[in-house]
C-alpha cells in the first residue's frame, strides 16, 4: 500500500488527487457499468462478526479458498466459487499479524507477515492449526511502515519476500528496503536492495520474480520491479545493510538526485530499472498484490498476463512483460473499475474467476471504495469485449494486438494512432511530473491479414521513457470502440534486430 508522510502539509496534497480521480477515471478508463457487460463484479459476502480484512488468498487442494486478514486470523471458506456464493467460514488459524501473504504447500499454510514467515499446520486433523514453526525472522521491523509481502513457492520451494522501509523512506532495520527469499527448510538469502514499499510479489508467464513499487522517494509513479539477484532497485536507503551480505558487493555509487534514469543506470551498473512503470492515477495511486493469469482461457483472452489490485483507487490493472536485450519491460492497461474497497491482494480461482478484497484504514490512506472491507469475484461472462490485447516493441515501432479483429481501414491510418512520450525525475524526493516530453511520427502502419495486430513503425523511439497510446480512434470489423483506449510501454531498451 502507498505509504505517506504524517505531515498535514503532504496530506492535503496527497488527497487532493483523489478526490479528483472518480470523475478522471471515468474519462480515461470508460465507465464501470461498460466493464460489467463482459466481467461483473460479485459480491462474497461476509457475516457480521467476522473481523474479515482480507490480505491474502490461497486456494486449497479441496477447493476452498484460505483467506489471511490484516489482524492476523486465517479463515477457511466454502463456497466462495459458487454461483452465486454461499459462503462458509471456518477459523483455521489465529495469532500472526498483518498475513499478507498465504501459500499452501505439502499439507501446510505458509504465511508472511510483518516479522517472519511461518509453516502453519494441523497436525490432529480438526481443521484448527495446532502447530506455528517459525522458518525465518532474520530481518527487522518496529514500526507500521514496514511491511513484509512474500511470493507464492517458486519451482524450488522458496518464498520470495520484499520488506518494506521504515518510515517508508529510511532504513533503520535489517534488510529493509531489501528482497530476500526464504527456502523450505528456513534459510534466508537476501536477493537484491532498493525497494521502498512494496506491495506483493509474484513472478511472471516466464518464472521471472517481481515486486509491485509504490510511488514516493526515488520513484516517480507506482511500478513492477524484476527481482535480479544482485541488483540495485533504485532507493539507497537499504545500502548500509550489505556488510550483512557474504559474497555481494555495494554499489560503488549512490545514485545522483534530481538525475534520470536513462543517466543513473550507466553511472551505477547495479540499478535495475523498473520494468513497467504505472503512470500516476492513470493507472493506478497505490498498487498492491497481483497475480498471474494461468486459467487457460477461463478468464477470457488475457492469458499469461500479470492481474493487479490498486488499494487507493479501488481498480484492477492488467500488465505484460518481456525481455529486451536481457532486461524485463513492458506494458500495462485498464482492466476493472468499480471495486468496493481498497484492494490489498488477488488470486484465481480454480473456476477462472479473480477474487479480490481488502479494507479501509483511515484518511491517512484514502480510499476510492466506500466498504471499509469486503471479498469480491470478477466473472467472464465469455463475451469477448474489444480490448488492446498486449503491446510488444520492435526496433522501429510497435506491434500491437488486439482481442478481436480491427478494422482494416482504419488500422491502416497513421492518423488514428496518438502516441507521446515522458519520463521522471529520479530524485530523492516524492513522486515526480511527467518531463521531457516527446511525440513520436507514425510513418506507417501495418495491419495483419487476420486484423488481430497491426505493426506501428515510428520515427523514434526513446529510451527510459514510458510510451502512452491512445487509440481511441481505432474500431473493430463490425463498428466499435475500444472499451479501453489507452495503454503505457516502458522502454528500458530497443531491440537490436
Amino acid at each position: 500500500m502507498k505509504t505517506l508522510t504524517l505531515s498535514l502539509s503532504l496530506m492535503a496534497l496527497a488527497l487532493t488527487p483523489l478526490l479528483h480521480a472518480a470523475e478522471d477515471l471515468g474519462a480515461m478508463w470508460g465507465t464501470a457499468a461498460e466493464e460489467a457487460k463482459y466481467y461483473p463484479i460479485v459480491n462474497i459476502p461476509i457475516p457480521t462478526g467476522v473481523p474479515m480484512r482480507p490480505g491474502s488468498f490461497e486456494v486449497l487442494p479441496d477447493g476452498r479458498l484460505a483467506v489471511g486478514t490484516r489482524r492476523g486470523d486465517i479463515y477457511f471458506v466454502k463456497g466462495a466459487f459458487d454461483s452465486p456464493p454461499k459462503p462458509e467460514y471456518h477459523l483455521f488459524a489465529s495469532g500472526q499479524d498483518e498475513t499478507f501473504s498465504l501459500s499452501w504447500r505439502d499439507g501446510a499454510m505458509t504465511a508472511t507477515t510483518w516479522g517472519e514467515v511461518t509453516r502453519i499446520s494441523d497436525t490432529d486433523g480438526d481443521e484448527v492449526a495446532d502447530r506455528y514453526d517459525t522458518l525465518t525472522s532474520n530481518w527487522g521491523y518496529a514500526e507500521g511502515h514496514e511491511f513484509a509481502f512474500g511470493s507464492k513457492p517458486d519451482p524450488e520451494g522458496n518464498i520470495w519476500v520484499a520488506l518494506g522501509l521504515s518510515g517508508s523512506y529510511e532504513s533503520h532495520n535489517l534488510f529493509r528496503g531489501w528482497a530476500v527469499k526464504v527456502t523450505p527448510d528456513g534459510k534466508m538469502i537476501p536477493v537484491c536492495s532498493g525497494l521502498r514499499s512494496p506491495g506483493g510479489v509474484g513472478a511472471n508467464a516466464e518464472g521471472a520474480m517481481f515486486a509491485i513499487e509504490s510511488q514516493g522517494p526515488w520513484n516517480g509513479c507506482c511500478s513492477l520491479k524484476h527481482l535480479k539477484e544482485g541488483a540495485f532497485l533504485g532507493h539507497p536507503a537499504s545500502y548500509n545493510w550489505y556488510p550483512f551480505v557474504p559474497g555481494m558487493q555495494a554499489p560503488a555509487l549512490a545514485p545522483n538526485s534530481h538525475s534520470r534514469m536513462s543517466v543513473e543506470k550507466k553511472r551505477v551498473k547495479e540499478l535495475v530499472p523498473p520494468a513497467v512503470k504505472f503512470p500516476y492515477i492513470k493507472m493506478g495511486r497505490s498498487i498492491s498484490g497481483f497475480r498471474l493469469n494461468n486459467t487457460g482461457g477461463k478468464f477470457g483472452p488475457f492469458d499469461n498476463q500479470l492481474f493487479l489490485g490498486d488499494y487507493s483507487l479501488s481498480l484492477i490493472l492488467r500488465a505484460t512483460t518481456e525481455q529486451i536485450n536481457g532486461v524485463w519491460q513492458g506494458a500495462c492497461y485498464p482492466f476493472r473499475e468499480g471495486l468496493a474497497t481498497g484492494i490489498m491482494n488477488v488470486e484465481f480461482s480454480p473456476k477462472g474467476q479473480l477474487i479480490a478484497g481488502g479494507f479501509t484504514t483511515s484518511s491517512q490512506w484514502p480510499v476510492r471504495g466506500t466498504e471499509p472491507f469486503a471479498m469480491q469475484r470478477i466473472d467472464w461472462n465469455g463475451v469477448v469485449p474489444f480490448e488492446i490485447k498486449e503491446i510488444n516493441i520492435k526496433k522501429d515501432g510497435f506491434l500491437i494486438s488486439f482481442t478481436k479483429p480491427a478494422h482494416p481501414q482504419v488500422a491502416a491510418r497513421t492518423d488514428v494512432y496518438h502516441i507521446g512520450t515522458y519520463t521522471h525525475v529520479y530524485h530523492a524526493g516524492y513522486g515526480s511530473p511527467e518531463v521531457d516530453q516527446t511525440t513520436p511520427r507514425v510513418t506507417k502502419a501495418v495491419p495483419s491479414a487476420d486484423g488481430l495486430s497491426v505493426m506501428v513503425h515510428l520515427d523514434k523511439i526513446t529510451e527510459d521513457h514510458i510510451h502512452d497510446f491512445d487509440l481511441a480512434k481505432i474500431t473493430s470489423q463490425d463498428g466499435h470502440r475500444l472499451l479501453h483506449n489507452k495503454a503505457y510501454y516502458t522502454v528500458n531498451e530497443i531491440p537490436k534486430q
